[in-house]
C-alpha cells in the first residue's frame, strides 16, 4: 500500500483504519439493533418514559433530515449519503493516521451507513425509505443512534480542531 509518494504505509496508519471500520461496524449494529426493538416493542404516538419527562422513547418514521425538514427530498438525502459514504472510505480512510482520526470517521461512517439502510430498505420504497428515530428530549428533535454518533464524530473533530494535536504523525 502507498500512502503519499512512495512511502509505505505503516501498520500504525493500517491500525488506525482498522480502528475505524470496526468501531463503525459496531456502531451500525447497534444502530440497527435499538431500531429493529423499537419497531418490535414501540406503539408509534405512545412515548415509554425511560428518564422521566428528561428522556422518553417515542417511535417515529421521519421521511425528511433533522427536525423533519425535507420531507419531500428523501431520494436528495439517500444519494447524499451514498456520495458522503463513499468519501469517508476512498478519500478519508485510506488518510488518517491518529487514533482520534479513526474514532471521528469510524462514529460518521457508522451514522452515514445506519441511517442509509433505513432510506434503502424502510418502507416506503427503496432511496425512500424513512428512518427510524424513537429518543426524545424535551423541546428537541427526535432522533436515533446513528444520528448519535454522527454528532458525536462532529464534536470530536470540532474538540480536536481547537485543541490541536501537536504530536508527530503516526503517533495516537
Amino acid at each position: 500500500m502507498q500512502a503519499t509518494r512512495g512511502t509505505t504505509l505503516s501498520f500504525r496508519h493500517r491500525g488506525v483504519g482498522l480502528i475505524a471500520c470496526g468501531i463503525a461496524i459496531l456502531g451500525i449494529g447497534l444502530d440497527q439493533l435499538v431500531k429493529w426493538a423499537s419497531v418490535a416493542y414501540l406503539t408509534p404516538g405512545q412515548p415509554v418514559e425511560v428518564l422521566g419527562p428528561l428522556l422518553k422513547l417515542n417511535l417515529i418514521r421521519n421521511p425528511g433530515a433533522a427536525f423533519g425538514m425535507g420531507a419531500n427530498a428523501t431520494v436528495v438525502f439517500s444519494s447524499f449519503a451514498i456520495i458522503a459514504l463513499l468519501a469517508c472510505l476512498g478519500y478519508a480512510l485510506p488518510r488518517i493516521t491518529r487514533l482520534w482520526h479513526s474514532i471521528a470517521l469510524g462514529l460518521l461512517m457508522a451514522g452515514i451507513t445506519g441511517n442509509l439502510i433505513d432510506r434503502i430498505l424502510q418502507p416506503p420504497a427503496p432511496l425512500h425509505g424513512h428512518v427510524v428515530d424513537m429518543f426524545q428530549l424535551p423541546n428537541f428533535a427526535i432522533f436515533n443512534v446513528a444520528d448519535m454518533c454522527i454528532t458525536f464524530a462532529a464534536v470530536i473533530i470540532v474538540i480536536m480542531s481547537f485543541v490541536g494535536d501537536r504530536r508527530p504523525e503516526g503517533q495516537s
